[in-house]
């Protein structure tokens, strides 16, 4: 593939949670609930926007521009376990305007999975040209009345795509969006049961892992800590064991989780 594909990384919102959440050895508790301001960590919330010859992806839609004022009436109980913030300009429209780009230029919106940090701003791009998720994410979102915050999507036509056998990803499957094997959606599983990284791939086969909430920094997969939330304890240490094993291929340009505090916004070209 000739063409260049540009990767926005961009802050979409703030979360303060107890060290427990990106590390669960610092508590007895996965979340660390209950515990005082002295163990909290401030950690950013993360939403990309890929540039690609064939079409405009977003992927997460961060906090919600209602948060600013509104946080309780949008999230629910969800709220008790991480405290939202949404600073001026930090929005996925404020990020887009930024871009010269208007909603309905996203061909596609990927949500990697449904937690309310991750779909809160769904609504304010609700005119994209499709809306996705993983069928496992969905039917599991469905289920639940605790974690998920249903309202965040309500009365949109999400459609969800099926893993296929692949042979890329801890379980072998992902769903290649263009047919090309430039953009692929893996099943990475443990965090939530449907839980997608994106596999970005351009020239000389070189690559970018949006790893979405896999792992929090480096320290997962380096020092084998395991974050808090998870939904599937075996599931998680393979899609981390995974993340480390791209790591550390030559053409990986860059592994990225959604709440990493080191990482900065900027653009990448691959």
């Amino acid at each position: 593939m000739t063409d260049k594909i540009k990767i926005h990384i961009w802050h979409t919102g703030m979360v303060l949670v107890d060290t427990a959440v990106p590390f669960r050895h610092t508590a007895a508790w996965s979340m660390g609930l209950g515990r005082g301001r002295k163990h909290k960590i401030l950690l950013p919330v993360s939403s990309y926007l890929i540039q690609h010859p064939k079409g405009n992806i977003l992927i997460d839609t961060g906090w919600s521009e209602v948060v600013r004022d509104g946080q309780t009436r949008q999230l629910g109980l969800t709220r008790l376990a991480s405290k939202p913030s949404l600073p001026a300009n930090w929005s996925v429209k404020e990020h887009l305007r930024r871009v010269n780009m208007n909603v309905a230029d996203i061909d596609f919106v990927l949500l990697t999975h449904l937690d309310t940090d991750h779909v809160s701003g769904l609504l304010d791009v609700k005119n994209a040209r499709s809306i996705i998720t993983s069928n496992v994410e969905l039917v599991a979102a469905q289920k639940s009345s605790l974690r998920y915050r249903k309202t965040l999507w309500k009365g949109l036509n999400i459609q969800p795509f099926q893993y296929q056998v692949s042979g890329i990803g801890p379980l072998g499957k992902s769903y290649d969006l263009f047919n090309d094997g430039t953009v692929q959606i893996v099943d990475t599983p443990g965090h939530t049961a449907g839980l997608s990284s994106v596999l970005v791939t351009g020239s000389n086969d070189n690559f970018v892992l949006l790893a979405s909430d896999v792992g929090y920094d480096e320290k997962n997969i380096n020092e084998n800590f395991l974050p808090g939330i998870l939904t599937n304890l075996e599931e998680e240490m393979n899609s981390l064991s995974w993340v480390r094993e791209m790591s550390n291929l030559p053409n990986c340009q860059g592994i990225i989780f959604n709440h990493d505090i080191k990482i900065v916004e900027q653009e990448m070209i691959i």
